[in-house]
């Protein structure tokens, strides 16, 4: 009785917000169609050359010198503000863009990897009535449609799963996303649907089974982040725009105005990061964009502005793809407290997150233990019981700054909306502020228009809708093939670089090594485990990468995706950028440690060599610390207390096994933890304890000396291998 009234009063609640939703749907649509006509004419009528290829940093920093005066300067090297240069440029303006890092080294690279119009943003439209709210959705599910189609190569549609344990839900959810379903309209990616419980566990078999009633599947784009934002950048410059990253703005430049003696933004003093040269770079109209330092750079132009963004903190964990199917995400759409948790496959692994918290800007935000420890408490909340999630399965983690816009005496983050806020300041700063990764173009659009009215420049509407990113005109999910047949390139990374650099993978093949193998005849990767290639290294230089953490960051996502398979990779990685860009040997030291501390910090890697210190505990079973001990004593036989890499080595001679000095001594400087080069009895009954509590996992000596105590046992030959390990 109580789930019928319930289901009853759901529905007619439902229909009335679905009555709602479809007229203003179909005004929507109808205003949309005919601005859809207007808009593909508008793409394909870019009069501005586009380039086969784009220029060189330096020659980028050469026309920022020489260039009198243009028409529109950028601050700000993220999805927004490369979204500005582009959508600039193809208006035919004279268009700069200067970013002090990286392209999308900030927020833009550490998203959830989500196109979406937001669900749950669709949720609190419905039940406040906020049409705001709803017009934020309809655009950012408009924005999806045309990110899928201007890009393929980096983004494609994904169904995510939302599990439902309680009856009364099935039609609670069910109406919302239909609804969400019914936003899209013809845009919508592929319809939802209802799947029973026994279905839902052969879509997700890692699910929870107890007390699931069902499960509904919807879709949203999924994409490569800090690539897509690297694709806008370089069409942007392909279309003349002069972009340029580790170039840093010290202060703006004004002039006073003739007539009224107002004081006008007119520039910028600039630094060039990595020769310490200093220049100004004039323009007619300055636009910042620079998400969570908004409030930095409207300082710069006036120092009594209020603040309007409070940045936001959101934490990610990177774990092994067997933690969910290939191709289901699943969202958990109320965890224990009221925030929203995705499980996404990506890249062959599985992502989790995010969090939601108050924070200080900052340019190097780290994850905190707190953060992926609730993140994984509720993972575990809606995985099997089969399924050990383990700490020590942390592969990766990072925190990003999402730049809301609110009123400064806000303090709960979690309700605010993230609409975008465009702003003319006296003196003429054009500055975007808020939105979100999906709807980067239809900010830019909406601050170029701000920029032009306020500035009385000389061009028309925008030209971005449709408008094809950077490896996008002549690709096809085809593309693959043709890289294995013509290259000799692994099946596997030929589908990697085609999902990469799109057409322009041929560019990439064409400068592969060869490796000296039966197969594959060219592509030498850079670690086992992934089909990143040291061709990309090189290539990645040509794409303004300057630093070993542009590399594996941004051209490639090794440190996304493990830290540890990264940190294996840069030595290599560090000696082709060295040969590209006549490092000496000072330079690449540095380089090394920097990348290490980036690792360390902002990856994650220091939130795992805490689950392991000198002074972790021990709590092993008496049983299992004689067996340890044995197993230790095996290693130790002259009985010192330590194992060194001479012991091991004769271990290994003993059973056939041979394992190269240096991987060794990376072995064994894993678990050394108060590093004096040798492994004490403490230290490796430490390791077992952390391993037994999943604290760590993967350990590759725990899984050598093992290996090697039971080949004595059976005086069998068994290779040992990289184990691969986490967090």
């Amino acid at each position: 009785m109580a789930f019928q009234k319930a289901v009853k009063g759901t529905v007619l609640i439902g229909g009335g917000a679905i009555a709602t939703v479809f007229g203003l749907s179909q005004f929507s649509q109808y205003r949309n169609k005919h601005g859809t006509l207007v808009n593909v004419q508008a793409a394909e009528a870019v009069t501005v050359p586009i380039k086969n290829d784009f220029p060189t940093r330096e020659e980028q920093i050469s026309t920022l010198k020489n260039t009198p005066e243009f028409d529109v300067l950028i601050i700000g090297g993220g999805a927004t503000g490369c979204g500005c240069a582009l959508d600039a440029v193809t208006r035919g303006l004279k268009t700069a863009l200067l970013e002090r890092d990286d392209f999308s080294s900030g927020t833009s690279s550490r998203s959830t990897k989500l196109i979406h119009g937001g669900v749950r943003y669709l949720q609190k439209a419905i039940m406040k009535l906020d049409f705001e709210q709803y017009k934020m959705v309809k655009e950012a599910l408009q924005e999806r449609a045309n990110l899928l189609e201007i890009a393929p190569h980096l983004s494609a549609p994904l169904p995510i799963m939302l599990p439902v344990y309680k009856w009364w839900q099935l039609p609670y959810y069910w109406i919302g996303i239909k609804l969400y379903d019914l936003v899209a309209g013809s845009q919508c990616l592929k319809r939802s649907y209802v799947l029973s419980k026994s279905r839902a566990l052969e879509h997700f078999p890692m699910l929870r089974k107890d007390k699931l009633v069902g499960a509904i599947v919807y879709y949203d784009g999924q994409h490569n982040d800090a690539r897509m934002n690297l694709a806008i950048a370089l069409t942007a410059a392909r279309y003349g725009a002069a972009t340029a990253n580790y170039t840093e703005v010290l202060r703006l430049l004004k002039r006073t105005e003739p007539g009224s003696g107002k004081q006008r933004v007119c520039g910028a003093r600039c630094r060039d990061v990595l020769t310490g040269q200093e220049f100004d770079v004039k323009a007619k109209c300055v636009i910042n964009a620079t998400g969570p330092f908004t409030d930095s750079v409207r300082k710069m132009d006036d120092q009594e502005v209020p603040n309007i963004c409070q940045p936001s903190a959101g934490v990610h964990i990177v774990m092994p793809g067997y933690y969910s199917p290939d191709n289901m995400g699943l969202l958990d759409p109320a965890t224990s407290d009221g925030r929203v948790i995705f499980f996404l496959p990506w890249e062959k692994m599985t992502i989790a997150g995010t969090t939601d918290s108050p924070t200080d800007v900052t340019s190097h935000p780290i994850p905190t233990e707190e953060d992926i420890n609730f993140i994984l408490s509720e993972v575990r909340n809606y995985l099997s019981v089969d399924v050990e999630v383990r700490r020590g399965d942390v592969l990766a983690a990072w925190s990003g700054i999402r730049p809301l816009v609110t009123d400064p005496n806000s303090k709960d983050t979690q309700s605010i909306c993230r609409n975008h806020v465009v702003a003319v300041s006296d003196s003429g700063l054009v500055t975007i502020a808020g939105g979100k990764w999906t709807t980067y173009r239809a900010m830019a659009q909406d601050t170029i228009d701000a920029a032009i009215q306020a500035h009385n420049l000389p061009a028309g509407s925008s030209k971005t809708i449709g408008l094809l990113l950077q490896g996008a005109e002549d690709w096809s999910p085809t593309l693959y093939i043709r890289l294995v047949q013509d290259y000799g390139l692994e099946s596997e990374v030929a589908q990697h670089l085609a999902s990469t650099y799109g057409d322009k993978a041929f560019e990439v093949a064409k400068i592969a090594q060869v490796t000296g193998k039966r197969w594959p005849i060219v592509g030498k990767r850079l670690v086992s485990e992934f089909p990143y290639i040291e061709a990309e290294v090189i290539y990645g230089v040509k794409e303004y990468a300057r630093t070993a953490v542009d590399i594996i960051s941004r051209r490639t996502r090794l440190a996304f995706l493990n830290v540890q398979a990264a940190e294996e990779a840069l030595p290599r990685i560090v000696d082709i950028m060295g040969k590209e860009l006549n490092w000496n040997e000072q330079k690449k030291k540095e380089e090394l440690e920097a990348a290490r501390k980036f690792l360390y910090y902002e990856m994650g890697y220091k939130v795992k060599s805490d689950q392991l210190t000198d002074s972790s505990e021990i709590t092993l079973v008496p049983s299992d610390i004689e067996r340890y001990k044995k197993r230790f004593h095996m290693f130790d036989k002259d009985k010192k207390g330590f194992i060194t890499i001479l012991d091991v080595q004769r271990v290994l001679e003993s059973i056939s096994v041979q394992i190269d000095e240096k991987t060794l001594h990376d072995i064994l400087h894993e678990v050394d933890l108060n590093k004096n080069g040798q492994v004490e009895l403490i230290e490796f009954l430490q390791l077992m304890s952390a391993i037994q509590k999943g604290y760590v996992s993967g350990s590759r000596l725990a899984v050598l000396m093992k290996t090697a105590e039971e080949n004595l046992r059976q005086r069998a030959v068994i290779p040992v291998d990289r184990s691969g390990g986490g967090l």
